[in-house]
């Protein structure tokens, strides 16, 4: 199987393999963004014959849920304030947009 970098793909830049399949590995540093992407094919006969091209789209979406992560104080003092952290929450392939605080029990 033909193997490339997510990193490696260009726009209207062939890779030309003798293999059927085609691998696209995701480069952490830089992987495939969220969105529409189109894909075509020629296939190329032991005559040198080319194919009329074939295309497909392949939809990339933010389907990972973020991972909220809350830094707080075990305790604090009588009539101090306390600070809620939420800045190591994290979201793979977007941005947080929007946090949500709710008191849940109180004494």
């Amino acid at each position: 199987m033909a193997t490339i970098k997510s990193n490696k793909l260009a726009v209207n830049n062939p890779i030309k393999t003798a293999d059927a399949n085609l691998s696209i590995e995701t480069d952490s540093s830089k992987p495939l963004a969220v969105g529409v992407y189109e894909f075509q094919l020629v296939v190329v006969d032991d005559s040198g014959n080319e194919s009329a091209p074939t295309i497909t789209k392949v939809i990339i979406r933010d389907d990972k849920k973020p991972t909220a992560v809350i830094d707080a104080p075990t305790t604090i003092g009588f009539a101090e304030d306390l600070l809620l952290s939420a800045q190591r929450s994290v979201d793979i392939g977007g941005k947080i947009t929007e946090y949500r605080w709710t008191l849940i029990k109180n004494p």
